[in-house]
């Protein structure tokens, strides 16, 4: 599965992105994907996950109820809407995949990775 994040961008305090996680892959509404962001000097660390069918998603405590996580199985893409933004918010955002698994808080839980977007919050 091939993944292109895309959307990021530099955005002031408590304004909004949209970021996408976009694939060619015919099977992608089997597929669950997640979100991940990392900071210079920080660990990778999970922020949102939807399910295949985009009824269940799941969010880290830091971005719940700013972040919102959907998807269109028929564009294939996967999206990451960012509002209230924060300066601790700034870092690489990227998408992941899998098929199978219920774990979704962890990147070792992942097969596939599209290569990051950056997003750059200004005090």
């Amino acid at each position: 599965v091939q993944l292109q994040a895309s959307g990021g961008g530099l955005v002031q305090a408590g304004g909004s992105l949209r970021l996408s996680c976009a694939s060619s892959e015919r099977t992608f509404s089997n597929v669950a994907v997640g979100w991940f962001r990392q900071a210079p000097g920080k660990e990778r660390e999970f922020v949102a996950h939807i399910r295949w069918s985009g009824s269940t998603t799941y969010y880290a405590a830091s971005v719940k109820g700013r972040f919102t996580v959907s998807r269109d199985n028929a564009k294939t893409t996967v999206y990451l809407q960012m509002n209230s933004l924060k300066p601790e918010d700034t870092a690489v955002y990227y998408c992941a995949a899998r098929y199978l698994g219920t774990i979704w808080g962890t990147a070792d839980a992942y097969d596939y990775w599209g290569q990051g977007t950056q997003v750059t919050v200004s005090s």
